[in-house]
């Protein structure tokens, strides 16, 4: 079950909304979710952002159509346009950024396994791919050739220590609840839980947190 089955059982008025405003949505909460976690969350499912995409485009060619005319109905008009334009664009650029971010502060790591590059879009699996191999490079140059080839690796595992800088799971995060749950966290003494209530608002580790955002049950604020 994900947000979207909970707000349709809450609200059977849902999929009436038109899908341009249903598409806002669900990019608005990929944006919250993604800047508050501490670690990158998969790539939006359900082809999103290239409807987003083209939703963009037919915007930019209806300025681009509107603008000269002088009529000021039409400016209004334009005016309107132009700022959902904008909060669409914006919202893309604050997205990606946060997933690049993250890719570039542990790439080793989101090309680790399979599991992780799934979490990556085509281009920015391509991207990764090759800033990791542009490190990699640098680093041989600068330094790296100057040891002996088992020290060369960067994603050494002797001595059961990686050398793959992982993101940290038990940052605090904020979720919101969906639904009437238990909610259950970790703490440094002692772990705990308590019966949670729709709308609540619950602040506990990532790692506790993420069963209850991947569930539906909860979602990154």
């Amino acid at each position: 079950m994900d947000i979207d089955d909970i707000l349709r059982e809450v609200d059977p008025t849902f999929h009436s909304v038109p899908r341009e405003k249903r598409d806002l949505q669900d990019l608005t909460r990929a944006w919250v979710a993604e800047r508050s976690a501490p670690e990158l969350l998969p790539w939006p499912a359900g082809g999103l952002f290239e409807r987003i995409n083209d939703n963009i485009k037919r915007q930019i060619e209806k300025v681009e159509e509107m603008t000269g005319d002088m009529d000021p109905k039409t400016n209004f008009v334009l005016i309107v346009i132009q700022t959902e334009l904008e909060r669409f664009k914006f919202l893309v650029r604050s997205y990606l950024r946060a997933r690049i971010a993250k890719i570039d502060r542990h790439t080793l790591h989101y090309l680790s396994t399979d599991d992780l590059r799934a979490r990556l879009s085509e281009m920015e699996l391509a991207y990764a791919t090759r800033h990791q191999a542009l490190l990699h490079n640098h680093y041989l140059s600068s330094f790296l050739s100057s040891f002996p080839p088992a020290l060369q690796n960067l994603n050494d595992t002797a001595g059961n220590i990686s050398m793959i800088d992982a993101p940290d799971l038990d940052a605090a995060v904020f979720i919101r609840l969906l639904e009437d749950t238990v909610v259950q966290g970790r703490g440094v003494d002692a772990d705990g839980e308590m019966d949670g209530r729709e709308s609540d608002i619950v602040i506990l580790r990532w790692s506790d947190a993420k069963p209850l955002v991947e569930a539906g049950r909860a979602e990154l604020v």
